[in-house]
């Protein structure tokens, strides 16, 4: 993943942690990787939006 862009990191690392757990709280799991990725808000609020958009899809 060197040289990735970390909201891509993110992506992912959510998605892994979403595969693990499908329960898991999205909001944690964005905060979360906010800090470990140390994302900008911006970054957060695309997160938030793209876990809601998947969210919809499997509701």
């Amino acid at each position: 993943m060197v040289g990735e862009a970390p909201i891509k990191q993110a992506v992912k690392w959510i998605d892994d942690q979403l595969s693990d757990n499908p329960r898991a709280d999205r909001l944690k799991l964005v905060d979360q990787a906010a800090r470990r990725f140390d994302l900008s808000p911006l970054d957060e609020e695309f997160l938030i939006r793209h876990l809601a958009q998947r969210g919809q899809g499997a509701g």
